[in-house]
């Protein structure tokens, strides 16, 4: 029996006052091994996360079958209202996970992260002034990373084949370079020729850099949300990322692209002092008004497609790819360096 009319039927929902959202999806099963440190660098990840978005950003966060402690510390963040949503599973994988923390949003922009992030001020401001400088933009990370400088960049080259604007020049943070490498337990992850030169886009008001990962990435909200299906069978790894974060940017014909200074730091699974101490650094945020970006659209159609098809399969040919290299400013032994 019903009796009466449910108060909230037939009403539309309120207009939000987030236009970002932060999804986190996080694995810790156990504290031992692997995930000795893990809830320690969980933390860290969090509160930098907390200190540094600014008051329109709605965080989510998927507990994708951790054990029962972290659990209950998430819990306890979502009843303090540190985090906007929580939701429980069973390990579903990871992309799986995001697709959960994205189901029943509509937000403009959507940072997927990984739960070993951690965050530094002004994140968000550089994301938006990349997002606005190059309407074409679809994604930027908040890391560069000049080994991906091919991943999903050949609509970029083509444009700028012959433009000035697209060269070679020193990073801006070649240290944050040496750390990520650290951080992946690869310390010659990078070669000198990358540390040396990152590939610039150059624009009127801030500039970008091509070669960009996804351990962290802001994305036009639609891209991922109108994936009807998504679904991926690897709980981690396989192609489940570039099938259903990256691919979709490059097939839409939006830009890949990286802010030209790190704001992000990628911590690894080791809880180390550094972390404390740049936490400590940081400035709480959490009450800043910033105003939304305007995520302006670009004419995108199949003769993009084709042509960027056609620029990834020349720059295949190395010869190609080392004259492209040297012709963007690279001398013939740092050509080299990058093509092999």
């Amino acid at each position: 029996m019903r009796v009466g009319l449910n108060p909230v039927k037939d009403q539309q929902e309120a207009a939000a006052s987030y236009y970002h959202q932060v999804v986190v999806p996080v694995y810790i099963p156990d504290e031992e091994g692997y995930f000795e440190h893990s809830v320690t660098i969980l933390k860290y990840c969090l509160e930098s996360l907390f200190r540094t978005a600014h008051a329109h950003t709605f965080i989510t966060v998927v507990n994708n079958g951790s054990h029962d402690g972290v659990s209950e510390y998430l819990e306890t963040l979502r009843r303090q209202e540190q985090i906007h949503e929580l939701i429980h599973t069973h390990n579903i994988g990871k992309i799986n996970a995001v697709f959960k923390g994205l189901t029943g949003h509509r937000f403009p922009l959507v940072t997927i992260t990984d739960a070993d992030v951690l965050f530094l001020n002004g994140w968000q401001e550089a994301t938006y002034a990349v997002f606005e400088e190059f309407p074409k933009t679809g994604c930027v990370t908040t890391t560069p990373n000049p080994k991906l400088l091919k991943y999903h960049t050949a609509g970029i080259m083509g444009q700028y084949l012959f433009s000035s604007k697209l060269r070679f020049v020193p990073p801006r943070d070649p240290e944050a370079l040496t750390h990520f490498a650290e951080s992946i337990g690869t310390p010659d992850f990078f070669k000198p020729c990358h540390k040396s030169f990152v590939l610039r886009l150059e624009g009127k008001e801030t500039h970008a850099v091509l070669g960009a990962g996804h351990f962290v990435a802001t994305y036009r909200g639609h891209l991922l949300t109108e994936q009807s299906g998504a679904y991926s069978e690897f709980k981690l790894g396989g192609l489940s990322v570039r099938q259903y974060l990256d691919q979709p940017v490059a097939d839409q014909g939006y830009w890949r692209l990286a802010t030209e200074t790190n704001y992000t730091y990628h911590m690894g699974n080791v809880a180390e002092s550094w972390m404390q101490e740049r936490l400590r650094q940081l400035t709480d945020d959490s009450k800043k008004e910033v105003a939304e970006p305007e995520l302006r659209t670009s004419q995108r159609g199949r003769g993009m497609r084709l042509g960027r098809w056609l620029v990834e399969k020349l720059l295949q040919r190395k010869p190609l790819w080392t004259w492209f290299l040297q012709h963007k400013g690279l001398s013939k032994s740092d050509a080299k360096c990058y093509a092999n």
